[in-house]
């Protein structure tokens, strides 16, 4: 019994130090893994991942700042070069000539009304003449011969002149029961039918001259505080600014009373140098300038973006990293804005695509047209490498 004791003794010792040394490993082995998966975060607090957006830049200038006001509106015919036509009496029609769009020389004929209601108003009309005249000879004899008295004479010459200024009327809407063209120009409306009723209030064909022709905008009242006669304006096609370029003009005269009905007020604008010919009816954008500022620090309308009550913009430093900065807006024009605090000339801001920047962002400069490089999406890091 002695023995096996003492044989066991060196196996329990041997079994001790082995599991003492297997924890001391584990131990080891956890520390080593803790510390670099704390050395990891470290390096990742350290260095994180920066953003990167692909957008447009451009400087900040300094120079001439023209503030504009915009407005809305169509081309129109100038005064004196157009012509509404009416029924010189009611009647009905009896025969249209042409069709709107028309091209028309002057005297030509346009609408033709009913021709037995003028004709019936010009017998009549010189049968009360021929009576007024026997009338006024026979008061005027007996005047003379002293058996009538002086008024019957004068009220006898009273009925001439009146039948004489019917007699004249009749025969004038006789020339004008067929409606014709005092200038040379384009029908712009035609509103009769044939055999339709026709009254003196109502217009039923419309002519104007398409070669000279004004731009008329609407502006609000106290933009029209601002502009004056012999302003310039920069005309554009369609309802928004960056439509086809139509040329410049001046402002003629700025309406001294308010539209009632669209609550505007007129500026009629002559095109002095169009770039084509000019349709009635067409709509046009114009930019008039309202001030002009020598050294003016500016920058694209496309690099504000709203936050608050004002903007900020993104400034791009000298590594390609934006920075957002809040900026005061001055005036603005057609495509500019006028920065009066924020900005200094030289540095370059971010436009397009200024929307989808974050603070901090890498900037990658794309361009806008086709076959400009795609920018990669936010957060993507393949720029970096």
């Amino acid at each position: 019994m002695t023995m096996r004791r003492n044989r066991r003794r060196p196996i329990t010792r041997l079994a001790t130090l082995g599991l003492a040394a297997l924890v001391a490993l584990i131990a080891a082995c956890g520390t080593r893994g803790n510390g670099e998966e704390g050395e990891g975060e470290g390096e990742g607090g350290s260095d994180a991942v920066q953003p990167v957006v692909g957008a447009a830049t451009a400087p900040v200038t300094v120079g001439p700042f023209t503030e504009t006001v915009a407005a809305m509106g169509s081309v129109v015919a100038r005064a004196g070069h157009s012509a509404a036509l009416a029924a010189p009496a009611p009647t009905r029609v009896s025969r249209v000539y042409v069709a709107t769009g028309a091209h028309v020389r002057r005297g030509e004929p346009l609408v033709e009304l009913e021709q037995s209601t003028f004709q019936a108003n010009a017998r009549s009309a010189d049968a009360a003449l021929a009576a007024a005249e026997q009338a006024y000879e026979r008061a005027r004899r007996l005047v003379s011969e002293g058996i009538a008295p002086r008024k019957d004479e004068e009220q006898a010459a009273a009925d001439l002149a009146r039948a004489r200024a019917d007699v004249v009327a009749a025969r004038r809407e006789a020339q004008l029961s067929v409606l014709r063209s005092p200038i040379d120009g384009v029908v712009t409306r035609m509103a009769a039918t044939l055999g339709a009723s026709a009254d003196p209030s109502q217009a039923l064909v419309e002519v104007a001259d398409p070669t000279t022709v004004d731009a008329l905008l609407a502006v609000t009242p106290s933009d029209a505080a601002r502009i004056h006669p012999g302003a310039a304006v920069t005309l554009s096609a369609g309802q928004q600014p960056g439509g086809e370029p139509l040329g410049v003009g001046r402002v003629a005269d700025v309406a001294g009373a308010v539209d009632s009905v669209s609550r505007s007020v007129a500026v009629r604008v002559r095109v002095t140098a169009p770039r084509r010919a000019l349709r009635i009816g067409e709509t046009v954008f114009g930019a008039i300038a309202v001030a002009t500022r020598a050294r003016a620090v500016s920058a694209p309308l496309e690099a504000l973006v709203p936050e608050g009550d004002g903007y900020k913009v993104f400034v791009v430093d000298s590594a390609g990293i934006a920075h957002s900065r809040a900026v005061t807006v001055g005036a603005r024009a057609d495509s500019m804005a006028e920065i009066t605090r924020g900005l200094a000339p030289g540095e370059r801001v971010v436009t397009y695509g200024a929307y989808g920047v974050q603070d901090s962002a890498r900037i990658v400069p794309v361009g806008r047209g086709r076959g400009a490089r795609r920018a990669p999406p936010a957060g993507d890091t393949e720029g970096r490498r």
